[in-house]
Order: structure tokens, then C-alpha cells, then sequence
């Protein structure tokens, strides 16, 4: 069988770029990185990426993420995961409006644009909150507000910053003393599920930020809202985080290039062979 020759496309290579070069040859593909930064697509008759039998999109910006997707699909190129797909997961209320259409439980929100739905917002919510951007992750500019004094202060950070893309937040209710729970899934099978906890003093709980980690027990449940996000999404490479809540799981967020050295270290699986088995049957 002829190898398959798969582009990863990234902003730089870190662990999870380099295990799935490093288990392409044993599976039939040639997996080259490419840097997100390179590509200058538009032209549709000409993709920067002619050649490569599929594009692994892990880029870690939520600028370039949907747009490069979008523009390799118009060029013919086979993008994992899809632009659809992408574009869901990059903005946090987009992607929690379609999942509770679907009936899937998520976090209750307020989208926050201004001072005064910030204001508005700590009116129907009881302290503490969760301030986050709708665009990022890893953790980053979640804010958790004990204090209603301090609230208004930490929003001015929020108005200093220079574009509304990142003026954009939500407000949640701080689900506090459970369980974060990423589930990894390749294709359609939910391959790994790891619980973290918050190292040190942080109180997030992010593989990011170096928490620790242990395998989870398998739980129906989880398996029965993973397979109902991956209806609404499609198959594909995800990582999806769940809250523990008095009520059963939530879904946090849905993660399109998701790290997964946390559930590998956890669980023991090879995640770069199951992605790379993935790739191998949709090329057939």
C-alpha cells in the first residue's frame, strides 16, 4: 500500500506533534509539520498544500484555526478536522448555544459585550463567577471572581484589551469541588478519559497548566454525551472537557486540536497510533 503523505499544520511542534511523526512510518504515512504561518491560501486553484493526501489541523491559534480549514476545503484539500467542526469549537457560545440545541448539557452563561452586561450578569448569577473569553484556551484570562468589590476591576482589564474579539466573555457560575473530565476522541471512538485536579494553589483545572491526572472509570453516562457532541460536530479529533455538577456532567468546551499527553500519561493509551489508524481509514 502506497504511504500517505499527512500535513500537519501548527503553529510550532510540541509533544503530541512530535509523537504522531514519529508513529507515521509504522503506519503507512509520511507526517510532515507545516508551519500555520506559511500557507498565504485564498487562491482556490492553488493551495499551499497540493500534495499532502490530508491536513492534521492543530494550530493552537483561534484566529487561523477556522480560516485555514475553511480556505484548504475550498482548494479540494482534506482538512481533520472540518471547518464546520473548527468553527464550532473556536468560539465557546457558538459551540455551547449548538450543543444545547441538541439537548446536551452545558454550563449556564451570560454572553458579555460591556461594562454593563458584566454588571447585569453578577445580578443573576450569586458570587463566585467564572470570567473567560469566548476565544482561547489552556486556561488563559479565566478569571474566577470571589469578591463583588474586586469584579468591576477585573473588567477593566477586559476593556483595556485591544480588540473585541477579546472584549468578548462569558459569566458562569463557579462550579466548584468537581471533577474536570477530558475525553479524548479519535474518529468515533472515545478512546481515553482522564480526571484532573488543580496542582498548587491554581484552581483551574487544565492539562495545560501542568495538573495532575488519573484514568477514569467508565461511565455510560459521559459516553452518551460525547456521542451526542460528535453528532452535533461530526467525527473527528477531539478533546471534550466535562464539569462534574450536583445535576450530572456539563460540557465545558470542546477542544479541535487538543492536547492529549495528560490521557496517554493517564490511561496508557497510544494516542498518535490510534490518530494515525484514524487517518489510515479515512483515506482508505
Amino acid at each position: 500500500m502506497p504511504t500517505k503523505s499527512i500535513a500537519i499544520v501548527a503553529d510550532r511542534i510540541a509533544w503530541e506533534e512530535r509523537q504522531l511523526i514519529q508513529a507515521g512510518p509504522a503506519l503507512g504515512l509520511s507526517v510532515e509539520w507545516i508551519n500555520d504561518e506559511s500557507l498565504c491560501l485564498g487562491n482556490p486553484d492553488a493551495s499551499a498544500l497540493a500534495g499532502f493526501d490530508a491536513v492534521l489541523l492543530r494550530s493552537r491559534s483561534y484566529t487561523r484555526g477556522g480560516l485555514i480549514a475553511t480556505l484548504a476545503e475550498e482548494s479540494g484539500t482534506r482538512v481533520i478536522n472540518s471547518a464546520h467542526a473548527i468553527n464550532l469549537c473556536e468560539n465557546k457560545a457558538v459551540l455551547r448555544t449548538a450543543l444545547r440545541k441538541a439537548g446536551i448539557p452545558v454550563p449556564e452563561f451570560r454572553m458579555v459585550f460591556s461594562r454593563s452586561d458584566f454588571a447585569k450578569a453578577l445580578t443573576e448569577f450569586e458570587l463566585p463567577v467564572v470570567l473567560k473569553p469566548v476565544y482561547g484556551g489552556m486556561g488563559k484570562r479565566v478569571t474566577l471572581i470571589r469578591d463583588s468589590d474586586l469584579a468591576h476591576s477585573v473588567y477593566d482589564y477586559v476593556e483595556d484589551l485591544g480588540h473585541a474579539f477579546e472584549q468578548a466573555c462569558l459569566v458562569e457560575p463557579f462550579l466548584a469541588g468537581g471533577a474536570s473530565v477530558r475525553c479524548l476522541v479519535v474518529g468515533t471512538e472515545l478512546v481515553g478519559v482522564a480526571e484532573f485536579t488543580t496542582g498548587g494553589e491554581d484552581w483551574r483545572n487544565n492539562a495545560a497548566l501542568g495538573n495532575t491526572s488519573r484514568a477514569a472509570a467508565d461511565d455510560p453516562y459521559v459516553a452518551k454525551i460525547v456521542s451526542g457532541v460528535l453528532d452535533v460536530l461530526g467525527p473527528g479529533i477531539y478533546g471534550v472537557d466535562l464539569f462534574s455538577t450536583p445535576k450530572g456532567y456539563v460540557v465545558n468546551e470542546v477542544n479541535h486540536a487538543p492536547g492529549f499527553r495528560g490521557v496517554a500519561t493517564a490511561t496508557g493509551v497510544d494516542v498518535a497510533v490510534a490518530i494515525g489508524n484514524y487517518l489510515e481509514e479515512v483515506l482508505g
